[in-house]
């Protein structure tokens, strides 16, 4: 486990796609740490432990599932949670606890934002800390790919062009301080970002589809 900030720290690069990176999340804190994104990494579980252990994992869509989600499980007694339209495709691995919707905008702090596109649940999270940063956690909504940003729709998955660009449009109004994906092309999967600069790069990621 490597600390980026106070109460974050990222997992072990893993290499789910050639010319891909990903990474899982745990936030650090008195109500409990929560998980973000997959991981298949064993060897962290320990570091983990160490941490707190996990009381909340929170998956941003169907791609982060694997057979490490009932390892994670197992491990901590966690509670996993994914939107309504992923639960068929995640629970096909472990046993969700907790489906969230349109209708749950926030759970235990932390900020929900149904952000259909790349699937047809993904979802991302926002995290104020009270260390001073804003978290966005954007899945695979929106993720750094080289010097620039890249967007996949899959519509196998219930993704859709459109869906992604009105994702992206709201997106864009927020202030995030750090912009933290899942999954990325480039030599960092977290970036820290003012308001202004992320609104631009939303706005230019809409404009491509």
């Amino acid at each position: 486990m490597k600390q980026i900030f106070p109460d974050l720290w990222q997992t072990k690069n893993e290499h789910p796609f050639p010319g891909v990176q990903s990474n899982a999340y745990l936030l650090t804190r008195d109500g409990g740490n929560i998980l973000f994104y997959g991981t298949g990494a064993k060897d962290e579980i320990p570091h983990i432990q160490q941490l707190g252990g996990v009381s909340w994992h929170y998956l941003s869509h169907r791609h982060e599932a694997g057979p490490s989600l009932a390892t994670i499980k197992e491990a901590f007694g966690s509670k996993l949670c994914c939107d309504k339209a992923e639960l068929q495709a995640i629970s096909k691995f472990c046993p969700v606890d907790l489906v969230f919707n349109i209708d749950t905008p926030r759970l235990d702090g932390l900020q929900i934002i149904p952000t259909p596109g790349h699937t047809s649940g993904s979802t991302c999270f926002v995290y104020q800390s009270p260390h001073g940063e804003k978290y966005l956690f954007t899945g695979d909504t929106l993720y750094p790919k080289e010097d620039s940003w890249g967007t996949l729709v899959f519509p196998s998955d219930g993704g859709s062009k459109a869906a992604l660009k009105s994702t992206l449009e709201m997106l864009g109004e927020l202030e995030p301080d750090v912009v933290i994906a899942s999954a990325h092309q480039s030599s960092s999967a977290f970036t820290l970002i003012t308001g202004t600069e992320w609104r631009a790069i939303a706005q230019q990621a809409a404009a491509k589809l």
